[in-house]
């Protein structure tokens, strides 16, 4: 598991000015190649990348989306990534709550 560091680096490799990351473009996910780690995850479409990293961070279980990627803007983030994203300040949409 990358660590939120490094993941936060991959994400300003793809978008360098973070703050002008577009959350309402419109997103995909695709699901891992492999058969393996695929599990319950397939293509989805979403009209905007915060509904797209709401869903991947939100009801998707982590051990799913091992190589599975977001593709905004044609950059594809994977899901450190997409966690990075979503815990950005900068995030438009209310997040889900934990009682961690």
């Amino acid at each position: 598991m990358l660590n939120d560091n490094k993941a936060m680096n991959h994400v300003r490799e793809r978008t360098p000015d973070l703050k002008g990351f577009d959350y309402n473009a419109p997103a995909e996910l695709f699901p891992s190649r492999g058969r393996k780690n695929r599990g319950n995850i397939t293509y989805k479409r979403f009209r905007t990348a915060a509904e797209g990293l709401r869903f991947a961070v939100e009801e998707l279980p982590a051990s799913g989306l091992i190589g599975a990627c977001l593709e905004v803007d044609e950059a594809r983030f994977g899901y450190q990534e997409m966690r990075a994203l979503y815990e950005n300040a900068a995030y438009p949409l209310l997040r889900r709550t934990t009682a961690d």
